[in-house]
This record gives C-alpha cells, structure tokens and sequence, in this order.
C-alpha cells in the first residue's frame, strides 16, 4: 500500500498540447490518473471499446462532448462516460483544469480516434 501524490506518481507523461498527467494506478482492470490541461487546450474526439470513465474536475471548469452533446463540468463535479461514447475533454477558461480521470477497465490498447459528425 502506497500513499500516491503527484511526486511520487508511477509515472509522469506529456500529452496532448503540453497538457500533464500522472498515473497512480496502471493494472489490467483499473487506471487512476491525474491530469493537468493548460488553459484554451482540447483532447481528440475518440471512444473505447470496453473501458467506462470517470472525471471528478479538481479545479477549473471542463467541456465535454460526448456523443455530440456539449456538457459544463466545475469543480468538485464528476463526468461518467460509458465504454463506447465517442468524447473528448475540452478546457476552454482562462485558467488552468485539473481532474481525476477514472477508467475502468484500463484505456491501455483501448483508444480508438473517432472523426467529427
């Protein structure tokens, strides 16, 4: 049993458009990640096949779209997205957005680019 922070993270990764993220758990059955986005930064619209997902926002505010629907998400609010829904996170502030992104199972090998509508 560990006690995780971002310092002592099992691992630190760029992605993205300089946006941060730190891995917490990594196994077969559940990714923990910590992720960081600068402000006016945006993720790919894309799906996965048998991974869910959770984002509790730490600080700033997300958009979502999620099967072309557009969703506002503050912190301390979380984002359940279902394995399957094409998505991605968008932080359109001035500020900077940090979230807890939950996946179960893990995204590994299960990240599939999806084109706009």
């Amino acid at each position: 049993m560990l006690i995780l922070n971002k310092e002592n993270a099992l691992q630190h990764y760029k992605w993205g458009n300089n946006c941060d993220g730190w891995v917490f758990v990594d196994t077969d059955k559940l990714s923990v990640k910590q992720e960081c986005m600068p402000h006016h930064t945006a993720e790919t619209l894309h799906y996965h096949e048998k991974a869910q997902q959770f984002f509790f926002i730490l600080k700033g505010i997300a958009t979502f779209e999620a099967d072309g629907k557009i969703f506002t998400v503050k912190t301390n609010e979380g984002f359940h997205i279902s394995a399957g829904t094409k998505h991605r996170i968008t932080n359109n502030s001035n500020e900077e957005l940090e979230f807890i992104l939950s996946s179960q199972p893990s995204t590994n090998n299960d990240r599939f680019n999806a084109s706009f509508p």
